[in-house]
């Protein structure tokens, strides 16, 4: 190879690790398995924001009860772990869902919604995770970003 042709393919090989190094790198969470998130869940209360900005508490029970908070709102109904998914399902209320979640940080965890229902959930009928809210344990401090990781 001609010494200016190895000099140029050095320099664009160094140029795109530069560019490369200077973007954001983007991946997918590592998700967490049904073990860890009912072992991480059970008896956990958690605070959170959504990607509003809005806030909630939300504590679940060990015995799959849960009671959901957002200001002057509160709510009960269940939780389950279904097909890799965390559900959460609310009494009267069709607002509730399953969620993947990563755990990203020593005190936060991300929510991606991917179904309405636990059914879905069980048939593995989930769509395209869709980053929906990050929330932490509520009896220690956060070590949640300001934006979702993917």
């Amino acid at each position: 190879m001609r010494p200016t042709l190895s000099l140029a393919l050095a320099a664009a090989a160094l140029t795109a690790a530069v560019a490369a190094s200077a973007r954001p790198v983007l991946a997918v969470p590592a998700w967490m398995s049904e073990q860890e998130i009912a072992s991480t869940f059970s008896g956990l209360t958690i605070d959170g924001e959504y990607a509003d900005g809005r806030r909630f508490t939300e504590t679940y029970a060990q015995d799959n009860s849960v009671v959901y908070e957002d200001g002057p709102v509160t709510a009960g109904g269940h939780w389950s772990v279904k097909g890799g998914a965390f559900c959460t399902i609310y009494d009267g209320d069709p607002a509730g869902g399953c969620f993947r979640v990563a755990e990203i940080g020593a005190n936060c965890f991300e929510f991606y919604f991917v179904t309405r229902t636990e059914e879905e959930a069980e048939k593995r009928e989930l769509g395209k995770p869709a980053w929906t809210a990050r929330g932490w344990r509520k009896d220690r401090p956060a070590t949640c970003r300001e934006e979702a990781s993917v």
